[in-house]
């Protein structure tokens, strides 16, 4: 007998998801360590580690200057003002015997970080300028008088020396190119005279001019005071990313708003002043202006990048063959953005360095090369190269570009006190409507060249705007000279 077939029906149900559930909170668990750690590692529950670090570095700086007694009421009134003899007399009655004042004593305070063990400390040059002694108080309460090694005015960087029975503590120098904004760091001083003080903030902007031909500062909101000047700004490795200089304030305290002048500018001066005792920067010997879109369609350049030679006087540029309306695209390997980063790019180079220089000319690059001198040398004793021609003027007047022109004469010269070699064409009067009179151009300016060439005559300006015409040029580009001064200036010829 055959057994029976048993017919049976499975019923499938879904395996048990609690294995699935546990894997991913498993990963959100890593996700959430993970995002801990980072944030940790971006900010730290605490800074004291930090501070204790450096606090041994940083000093308090205090300044003496001895100031002459003065006998009436200078610096109170102006001279002249009706109340002058008020305050003559309030002084005379706070004086009976007439005796002259005595010289007194000035103090000053800021702050300064050691970056070597046998004492040398950094500070601003506004910090210790015109001291006649400088005190430098560490952390631990040792006070040492220190004595200056050397100055520089265009960062505002002054290098000092203590001597000490034992090796100081000391920081060292970061790199502040590599200084992200929104970074965190660390400011360390003597604000408002309350020594070895602590700020915390982030790098609110980078790259920041303010007015001096070298800046490369560092902004931060990191409360920084008076007093704080010459302080370190800390990235939290503690390395010096910085020289607390300046604040922007309407009321002289902070705002958050503070300025550092970058680490990579500060230890380039420190170097040198520590080994001449003064600064020693490259000089290309060129007088430059920023390219505009307007002057580079003019010129043919594909972008407004570079620095525009307007003046090769006598020097370094001159001799390796640099023309006035070169257009300096890169120096030695590095592209030009524009004329604040060729000055910063020259006097970092090594004076006395040959460099190649590629420059813009006549509607293809040339390369140049070109040993630079010393910028400090070169501002003491500066000459100009003037042009001339022996081509005589014309003596006709003539309306063009906005402009009423005439040749230059004797006459003119003279009353313009002119050299007696000084040749262009000479603006007598701009239309108040005009392109030329909006890029400030003005009656008594002299145009010395056009279209990169000289130009003496009327004929001449006519054959360059034909030439720019017949090229497909939009715009020419003059040069103007006033007081002695260059600057080009591209107008449309349209």
């Amino acid at each position: 007998m055959q057994p029976k077939a048993i017919s049976r029906t499975r019923t499938l149900r879904p395996a048990s998801d609690a294995p699935v559930r546990v894997f991913w909170f498993g990963i959100l668990a890593l996700l959430v360590l993970f995002l801990q750690a980072t944030l940790a590692q971006a900010r730290p529950d605490s800074l004291a580690p930090l501070a204790e670090q450096i606090s041994p570095s940083v000093v308090n700086i205090t300044t003496s200057t001895v100031v002459e007694g003065r006998t009436g009421p200078q610096g109170i009134v102006p001279e002249g003002s009706p109340f002058e003899d008020f305050f003559r007399d309030f002084q005379n009655r706070n004086n009976p015997n007439g005796e002259a004042p005595r010289p007194r004593r000035s103090s000053a305070l800021g702050s300064g970080f050691v970056i070597s063990e046998d004492g040398f400390v950094v500070t601003n040059n506004h910090v210790i300028d015109g001291a006649d002694e400088i005190e430098v108080e560490f952390f631990s309460g040792k006070k040492f008088p220190a004595k200056v090694v050397g100055t520089d005015k265009n960062t505002d960087i002054a290098l000092l020396k203590v001597e000490a029975d034992a090796p100081l503590p000391f920081v060292s120098f970061g790199d502040s190119d590599a200084a992200r904004v929104g970074d965190w760091v660390m400011a360390m001083g003597n604000p408002l005279g309350q020594g070895f003080s602590v700020s915390v903030g982030i790098v609110s902007a980078r790259n920041r001019a303010l007015s001096g031909t070298y800046d490369d500062f560092i902004q931060t909101d990191a409360a920084i005071n008076r007093g704080n000047s010459g302080g370190p700004l800390f990235n939290m490795d503690g390395q010096v990313i910085g020289v607390n200089t300046a604040i922007l304030s309407p009321n002289g305290g902070s705002i958050g708003i503070g300025f550092s002048m970058a680490s990579n500018v500060v230890s380039k001066v420190v170097g040198q002043l520590k080994e001449f005792g003064e600064t020693r920067r490259g000089w290309l010997g060129v007088r430059i202006q920023d390219v505009t879109d307007d002057v580079a369609e003019a010129m043919g350049l594909e972008k407004a990048t570079g620095a525009l030679i307007t003046d090769v006087p006598d020097g370094p540029a001159k001799e390796a063959g640099m023309l006035s309306g070169d257009v300096i695209t890169s120096f030695d390997g590095v592209e030009v953005a524009d004329t604040r980063a060729l000055v910063r790019q020259v006097g970092n180079t090594q004076v006395g360095k040959a460099v190649r220089v590629v420059v813009w000319r006549d509607g293809k690059t040339q390369t140049l090369s070109v040993t630079l001198g010393r910028r400090e040398d070169a501002e003491r004793d500066t000459s100009a190269e003037s042009e001339g021609s022996e081509d005589k003027p014309d003596v006709t007047e003539k309306s063009v570009l906005g402009l009423t022109l005439s040749p230059l004469t004797d006459d003119k010269r003279g009353e313009l006190n002119l050299s007696d070699d000084a040749e262009g064409l000479l603006v007598t009067a701009v239309d108040e409507t005009s392109e030329a009179f909006e890029k400030g151009l003005r009656a008594g300016d002299l145009i010395t060249e056009a279209g990169q060439q000289k130009v003496t005559k009327l004929s001449d300006l006519d054959a360059r705007i034909a030439e720019a015409s017949e090229a497909g040029r939009k715009s020419l580009l003059l040069l103007i000279r006033r007081a002695g001064e260059p600057r080009f200036v591209a107008l449309s010829l349209e």
